[in-house]
């Protein structure tokens, strides 16, 4: 367990957006792979009541990159401990809501393995780690009675927060899950960068959007499609919450999709290294006699630059 250190925090995320800010190229992640050619690409598979599919092999897979068919050197089921940050709005708009979305970390910390770690950050006008790294639900649970809803809401803001606090994780696999209504009317950071840090961090990103049907603001209606955008874009997903009853099986859907995950590994056709974004496509072959399967994983990475 590591202590919580709020200056540190905030150094770090200073820190994180200068550093975007100057960058002119992007670069890959480099937890995302074992070697300069080697891509390691988690996958989900689902059936049409999207529940995982266990127990498909190399020959159920075909992975594109810019287009071109590559060759998959192995696949494994997902198995290793996991680091997972939550993203928590206490903004104003979230008062009548915060209950059930404590109730929905609590049930995914719950459900964690003893090795698993989390972080929890808190966020309206401004953006707060609440919890840092931490094995222990009794901390998770502790950080939480301190919550107060109030403010406006730097959504953005807190999202790009998270995945800069994720580079200090010591688990392979690293998870972020956002709760709120959407709106954003106080970020400094705008979609645009959100959306490359997103894409440079092998962190997938789920989101439950509990979005208001007749939102008055155009900030709310945007909302939506922000955390469809920066999930789908991680190999993530949105799940939109009509009965805040639902939440729990939504937690729990969160905590099984994580837990079942494949984890492709290939080597690219295309060795070149400058650095520039590649867009990768994964199509399952289903077996014989199986109904219409889903796949979900990242929309591609960036190539080495050097």
């Amino acid at each position: 367990m590591r202590p919580c250190n709020n200056a540190r925090f905030a150094a770090l995320f200073a820190l994180a957006s200068l550093t975007l800010g100057a960058q002119t190229t992007l670069t890959p992640s480099t937890d995302a792979q074992a070697g300069p050619r080697t891509v390691f690409l988690p996958v989900l598979v689902t059936d049409r009541n999207d529940r995982p599919i266990p127990g498909l092999g190399k020959d159920n897979f075909k992975i594109f990159e810019n287009d071109r068919p590559q060759e998959i050197a192995s696949i494994a089921t997902r198995e290793e401990p996991m680091s997972i940050g939550i993203i928590l709005d206490r903004s104003a708009s979230m008062r009548t809501k915060m209950n059930s979305m404590v109730q929905v970390i609590r049930r995914i910390v719950q459900q964690a393995n003893p090795s698993d770690e989390f972080f929890v950050i808190g966020f309206n006008d401004q953006v707060e780690l609440i919890q840092d790294f931490t094995s222990s639900a009794e901390d998770i649970r502790a950080s939480l009675a301190t919550v107060r809803n109030e403010g406006k809401t730097a959504l953005r803001d807190a999202i790009y927060s998270g995945i800069a606090k994720m580079k200090e994780a010591r688990q392979g696999h690293k998870a972020m899950l956002i709760l709120s209504d959407g709106d954003d009317n106080r970020s400094r950071h705008t979609e645009g960068e959100l959306l490359a840090q997103a894409r440079q961090a092998d962190v997938e990103i789920d989101s439950i959007g509990i979005f208001d049907p007749y939102a008055p603001t155009p900030e709310e209606r945007a909302g939506p499609q922000l955390l469809d955008e920066v999930s789908e874009e991680t190999g993530g997903r949105l799940f939109r919450v009509d009965d805040i009853a639902e939440m729990g099986d939504i937690a729990e859907k969160i905590s099984t999709d994580l837990r079942n995950q494949y984890l492709i590994a290939y080597t690219p056709s295309d060795l070149s290294r400058n650095g520039k974004w590649r867009n990768v496509k994964v199509k399952v072959n289903r077996p014989a006699g199986s109904p219409p399967l889903s796949v979900h994983a990242r929309t591609g990475y960036y190539a080495p630059s050097q």
